[in-house]
């Protein structure tokens, strides 16, 4: 086997090939089935990196070698690498009590059993939110996050708890990263001239206004510009639709006091000059709060399950694994 797949077998042993079982996790079975679940998942990806790497163009052919090792072998190596992390966190959420088994056919029961509920429920002509029917790759990963979103939560809970993120946390955190926040908790005061100018205008012309601009050193003083439409506002930072990008793009930049560099439109050009910016921090932190919390327990529980990754005993029968075969993984049964 691959020198990546030997590295997985922690204390160096094997284990032998017992009921169709190929690895095991801490001591739950890891079966040839389950492989070839996570593979056929995997293949598209796989083949897409191989693609991408050695500049291969048509199909893959996954006995031949990429690298130090067969297309196969890497995508038996990537599986094995999410069947650990994976199943580690089906441990973790039977030790928590949010399952009861974590094997693979555990996990087939609970897609028959919930598709069959859809059905049910369908006939009786009751609203089915989602899918109505799921697929074995669909259901993977509908539970799969599910549980982790619960485990987060469940984890998190407590003040000992080894997700918990108290307020002092997710006070410095906001602290230490004001650029995250500040543009959205910022109102703008502004004034904006609007000149008009043929599609044709000589660069003369725009030469010259834009030396009136700079001399006069404020909008107000120009309001006198032939045609020209002086208002003033109000911005508060932040916003979704192009055109508040596009101004929070124009004064974000400004210091107060700046004028902008004229912005061509339609007919006209478009002059910002920021006249006024505050900060209301207690109102960003309020809003803020919920969000900075999530993304610390978030983190916190990337490092956590990784570390029990790490911990974990993992043996592979390598001599199972190999037997596998490019049509087995391309097979629909």
């Amino acid at each position: 086997m691959c020198a990546v797949l030997a590295a997985l077998l922690l204390t160096g042993a094997v284990i032998s090939q017992r009921g169709g079982e190929v690895a095991s996790v801490a001591g739950h079975a890891v079966t040839r089935v389950e492989l070839l679940f996570h593979m056929r998942r995997l293949a598209p990806a796989v083949q897409n990196e191989l693609r991408n790497r050695y500049h291969l163009t048509g199909a893959v052919d996954w006995e031949a070698r990429a690298g130090d090792r067969s297309a196969l072998q890497r995508l038996a190596e990537r599986a094995l690498d999410e069947v650990k992390r994976d199943k580690t966190t089906l441990i973790l959420a039977k030790e928590q009590g949010l399952v009861d088994a974590v094997d693979h056919a555990a996990f087939l029961d609970e897609l028959a059993e919930e598709n069959e509920r859809r059905a049910r429920a369908l006939t009786r002509g009751e609203v089915v939110y989602g899918l109505t029917e799921f697929s074995p790759d669909e259901y993977y990963s509908h539970r799969l996050t599910e549980l982790t979103t619960r485990l987060k939560q469940r984890l998190s809970a407590d003040a000992d708890g080894p997700l918990h993120v108290g307020d002092a946390d997710v006070r410095r955190e906001f602290d230490a990263h004001p650029d995250a926040w500040s543009a959205n908790a910022t109102t703008y005061t502004y004034a904006k001239l609007v000149v008009p100018v043929t599609d044709g205008a000589s660069a003369g012309r725009l030469a010259g206004l834009q030396r009136r601009v700079d001399d006069a050193g404020r909008l107000a003083d120009l309001a006198g510009e032939p045609g020209a439409r002086l208002t003033k506002a109000t911005h508060m930072g932040g916003g979704m639709a192009a055109h508040q990008q596009d101004l929070m793009a124009v004064l974000g930049g400004l210091a107060p006091g700046e004028i902008s560099a004229p912005v061509r439109g339609d007919g006209q050009v478009t002059y910002y000059e920021l006249t006024g910016k505050s900060v209301d921090e207690d109102a960003a932190f309020a809003e803020y709060a919920r969000r900075i919390r999530q993304s610390l327990i978030d983190k916190k529980f990337g490092a956590y399950l990784q570390r029990r990754v790490d911990d974990g005993h993992v043996t592979v029968d390598t001599a199972a694994v190999e037997a596998i075969t490019t049509e087995e993984v391309h097979s629909e049964t």
